[in-house]
């Protein structure tokens, strides 16, 4: 007798040690049952029964043990298809790595060479000789090293077709081979679960970056994805193919006209005419490959065009291998010379980084066909209904929109306005047609505004000494530091319908933001998200605007351990019913590190500096250790749409408003700066204020003296362990001054967590605000006993954040704090066991 297990065929069930034969139609039927429910319930398997007579012969425990073992197979081929996936991913990921083995031996071979070469001839150089003729010898040697200058090339169809496979031959020996020194990239090791092997290059003119990877696409569908650069590459203003060609080998030749997008204010956008060869190669692998045309002759040439410095690409392209199983093995190499002489100075290292070349071009083109790849295999619905690649085509329009705003070419519409005397800001308008319908501005009476434009307000500024992935992310969580309400509302009006009036600043016009996720990239570390910010208050009639206002944001670089990372921030508001046309107008920050180390930032750092920025003493330990001295240039960027009538009202609320947020930004940064942290006047303590570690050990002291027990476990350590202990401490302590209205002075990590707040706002909260009215109450009747017995206890309740979010505590003590003279130098309040509710 046959032996039956869990993984039994279709046609067999088991009941009490007797088989069971299903027949073709009972197993179809079961099959529809467990394609609409593959658990079905008793009664429903009762229900199946009797609604199927040809199951009518079947006993329930019958279908029960169908069922399971159904389920049993389906389990075991879902992680048969994932082991097969993960083997071939390895296989594929092994035939890399040994092909980049062999390539390092090639090139440690090939320096092994040079070595021994460059010791020979510094040896015979080193040997007295007074023959005339080994000297011209040795002089005639060294000018036949210098490199000539080429003549120009011919750009023919003939010359055109010689120069494509001199550059397949030049793109394949910096993919494969030794051509290009390549390095790792740093903190990009490759494995399994890795992006891919990435590398940078050493040594070589211009900037360079190669990746191998492996996507689930096949190579058709590789290429013709990275073909279309505007869809992946968000630098990419435009690509032009302005001829295409055959070859007699069946591969083609394009010309191409490519803009790129500037990415800061600083510095002009650059251009580029190139040629791009296409053609399989033997093996079956598809090369596609481009050069930069720029020094050719007898054939079509692009003229200079205004406002744009005319970049070239070396030979470049992709080698798209198909992989055994489905899905292809992939070499990118980009290799350019952006002219970095057209740049300020202290721009240059943007235009010779390969670090950020790799970041936004190498990466981006690998991470987009994973993602394609992904969103292919994995079909989901993302946030608010939206698939993979309509959020993809928002964060597109987003990007672009920013860049637009940042670049203003005049042949977009843009213009600029007179400065106001002052050159940190420029404004730029632009009412072209093309711009307003983008837009879709302002409505009046259900038609649209004829009159309506766009202005832009924009600045770029050097920072100094913080790594944009910090600071961008306290942009993003702290937006009531820089952000002005009364604006936001202003801005949100150009998606509604009802006229737009000149916007009025409000203090405390909403209560907060909530983060509304809607897609997530963790190996780009890139969020998708709306942002809600909820209204408190009510609007006078200037505000058009009640209600909650909804953002669209997209935010990437986010990842302090991503060396050489660009960092953004991009918003712009929507309308509630969140249409995939929906109009947008966007707004922004960008961060470029200049001089990004691989040390430049430590993934232990927090937002908030840790207890020191009060105090104004300097960070100790892996903070300012590792934190290097960095520089990065910070874009901004904001757009508002106004009727042309009100363009000089306007103009001078951007340029009040941009300068606001630079303020906001340069205080931000100066807090987040280890090295800058109690040497800066602007963020000195009040005069008066202890030292953090000095404050630290006197509410030690006046806890144990007043309530006769230890506040920390041990306190055996210096001044600096005692400050470390009350900063990680699980309870929020609280230091309060001794004011006729008390505000906060000092707060440990888990009260800047209560409070929603960081060290550079803490001083604008008062005590009375954190209380409802019972507890401010309770805590005004408690006040002459903490004076006058030194400590109170105080009973559970409620309080409130900085946000307006409500939060219990079980219980709270308030004890005074003594300087050295043993006079009152502050309150310490501990809320014990706190949540929000």
């Amino acid at each position: 007798m046959m032996a039956v297990t869990s993984s039994c065929k279709d046609k067999l069930g088991i009941d009490s040690g007797k088989y069971v034969r299903y027949t073709p139609e009972q197993v179809e039927a079961l099959e529809r049952v467990y394609h609409e429910c593959p658990k079905p319930s008793s009664l429903r398997r009762q229900q199946l029964i009797r609604e199927c007579p040809i199951l009518s012969n079947i006993e329930p425990k019958q279908i029960k043990v169908w069922f399971q073992n159904r389920r049993c197979r389906e389990k075991q081929r879902k992680e048969s298809s994932r082991l097969q996936a993960v083997n071939r991913k390895l296989t594929a990921m092994n035939k890399l790595l040994m092909e980049e083995n062999d390539r390092l031996q090639k090139q440690v071979s090939q320096l092994v060479y040079e070595n021994s070469f460059f010791r020979q001839q510094t040896q015979t150089a080193a040997l007295p000789t007074t023959d005339n003729n080994s000297c011209e010898s040795v002089v005639t040697s060294g000018q036949h090293n210098l490199t000539p200058q080429r003549p120009p090339r011919d750009a023919s169809p003939a010359g055109l077709l010689s120069l494509a496979e001199e550059t397949l031959t030049e793109f394949l020996s910096k993919a494969t081979g030794t051509a290009v020194e390549w390095v790792q990239m740093p903190g990009m090791k490759p494995g399994p679960d890795s992006i891919g092997i990435i590398a940078i290059s050493h040594g070589c003119s211009g900037v360079a970056s190669r990746a191998c990877g492996l996507v689930g696409l096949e190579p058709t569908r590789v290429a013709e994805i990275l073909k279309d650069r505007p869809s992946w590459f968000r630098d990419c203003r435009a690509v032009d193919v302005l001829n295409v060609m055959s070859t007699g080998t069946g591969g083609t030749i394009e010309l191409l006209y490519m803009q790129l997008y500037a990415p800061t204010t600083l510095a002009p956008a650059r251009d580029f005419w190139l040629m791009r060869y296409t053609s399989v190669m033997e093996d079956g692998s598809l090369v596609v490959c481009e050069r930069s045309l720029n020094n050719t002759q007898n054939g079509p040439s692009m003229p200079p065009v205004q406002s744009f410095v005319r970049a070239d690409i070396l030979p470049s392209g992709y080698l798209i291998r198909p992989c055994e199983g489905g899905g292809s093995i992939i070499h990118i190499v980009d290799h350019m010379d952006l002219e970095p002489w057209s740049v300020p100075e202290v721009l240059r290292p943007l235009y010779e980084s390969s670090m950020l070349l790799s970041q936004r071009t190498t990466m981006a083109a690998l991470r987009h066909l994973r993602q394609i790849s992904q969103e292919i295999s994995h079909p989901t619905v993302t946030g608010w209904g939206r698939r993979p690649a309509a959020l993809r085509a928002l964060g597109q329009r987003l990007s672009k929109g920013f860049n637009e705003a940042v670049n203003g070419f005049t042949d977009e519409g843009w213009s600029m306005l007179e400065s106001d005397g002052m050159d940190d800001v420029t404004i730029l308008v632009n009412s072209s047609p093309s711009k307003l319908m983008g837009a879709n501005l302002s409505y009046a009476n259900g038609f649209p505004s004829m009159s309506s434009a766009v202005l832009c307000a924009k600045a770029s500024m050097l920072l100094q000494n913080v790594p944009p992935a910090i600071l961008l992310r306290f942009l993003r969580e702290h937006r009531s530091e820089w952000a002005d309400s009364g604006i936001d509302a202003y801005s949100a009006a150009a998606v509604k319908a009802g006229p737009c009036s000149i916007p009025v600043t409000r203090t405390g016009g909403f209560g907060g933001q909530i983060i509304l996720p809607l897609a997530h990239t963790i190996e780009h570390e890139e969020f998708m998200e709306v942002i809600r910010l909820e209204s408190i208050g009510h609007y006078q009639d200037d505000m058009m605007m009640p209600g909650d206002i909804f953002l669209l944001q997209l935010c990437n670089g986010v990842d302090e351990n991503a060396v050489g990372a660009c960092a953004e921030l991009m918003f712009a508001p929507i309308d509630a019913s969140f249409a995939d046309d929906a109009p947008l107008l966007p707004s922004g920050f960008r961060i470029i590190p200049l001089d990004s180390k691989a040390d430049a930032s430590s993934p232990n750092r927090t937002l908030d500096l840790a207890s020191t920025l009060e105090a104004g003493s300097r960070p100790t330990g892996d903070y300012s250790k590792n934190s290097g001295c960095t520089k990065s240039v910070m874009t901004i960027a904001f757009q508002f749409a106004f009727e042309i009538h009100l363009q000089e009202n306007i103009a001078a609320m951007a340029r009040q408003y941009v300068r606001s947020i630079i303020s906001s930004v340069q205080r931000v940064a100066l807090a987040l700066s280890p090295s800058r942290i109690g040497s800066l006047p602007g963020l000195r303590s009040p005069p008066g204020t202890p030292e953090a570690q000095t404050l630290a050990r006197w509410i030690c002291q006046s806890y144990r003296f007043f309530l006769g027990v230890d506040l920390l476990k041990s306190v055996s350590g210096g001044s600096e362990s005692i400050l470390k202990e009350i900063w990680d401490h699980s309870d929020a302590l609280m230091c309060c001054s001794l004011k006729q209205l008390p505000v906060f002075t000092f707060t440990n990590e888990a009260g800047l967590d209560m409070l929603e707040t960081t060290l550079v706002a803490l001083q604008d909260i008062t005590l009375e605000k954190i209380f409802d009215d019972n507890g401010r109450k309770a805590l005004f009747s408690e006040l002459p006993q903490i004076m006058q017995q030194g400590f109170a206890c105080l009973q559970g309740g409620i309080c409130l954040s900085s946000m307006g979010r409500p939060i219990s505590y079980e219980r709270a003590v308030a004890w005074k704090v003594l300087n050295e003279e043993e006079d009152a130098h502050c309150i310490c309040f501990m809320f014990i066991n706190w949540s929000f509710v």
